[in-house]
C-alpha cells in the first residue's frame, strides 16, 4: 500500500454491497473527460469462509453520480494484483475536483464463475429463446 493510501472500508458489514474506495491524490476531471484516479493499492478479494478467490466490480458510488462522476471501468480480475486504478468520467459541462483522501468508487465483491467455453452444435430450450430486446413490454 503507497503512503497516503486508504485501505478500502464497508460503512455496515453484512448490509452495504460494496467497499468503498479512496482517491490518492487529488484529480481534476475537465468536461467530458475521462481520467485515471489512482487508489495507491492493491487486493486480493477471498469469500471469507471458503477462501475462494473473488473478483470484484467496482461501482458508482451515489454521491459522486450526483455530481455527473461516473465509474466507466470496472472490472478487476481476481488475480490482478498491481494497483487499483479508478476509471471516472465526467458527464457534465463543467470540471469536477477529486480530493485526496476523498470516496470516489465501490467495489463489489462477486465469485470467479467463468471456465471453458466450448462449441456446442445445439442450445438447450429455454421459454424466452430468441427473444430479444423490448420483447418483456415496455
Amino acid at each position: 500500500m503507497e503512503s497516503g493510501a486508504r485501505l478500502p472500508v464497508v460503512a455496515h458489514p453484512g448490509e452495504d454491497l460494496g467497499y468503498d474506495v479512496f482517491a490518492l491524490e487529488g484529480a481534476v476531471l475537465a468536461a467530458r473527460a475521462t481520467v485515471k484516479v489512482r487508489t495507491g493499492i492493491a487486493v486480493e478479494a477471498r469469500h471469507p469462509e471458503t477462501g475462494a478467490p473473488l473478483g470484484l466490480l467496482v461501482r458508482d458510488r451515489s454521491s459522486m453520480a450526483a455530481r455527473g462522476l461516473a465509474t466507466t471501468g470496472g472490472v478487476i480480475d481476481a488475480g490482478y494484483r498491481g494497483e487499483v486504478l479508478i476509471v471516472m468520467t465526467n458527464l457534465g459541462d463543467s470540471a469536477q475536483q477529486i480530493q485526496p483522501g476523498e470516496k470516489i468508487a465501490q467495489m463489489v465483491p462477486v465469485p470467479v464463475l467463468t471456465g471453458t467455453v466450448h462449441d456446442v452444435e445445439n442450445l438447450e430450450e429455454s421459454v424466452r429463446a430468441t427473444k430479444g430486446f423490448g420483447s418483456t413490454g415496455k
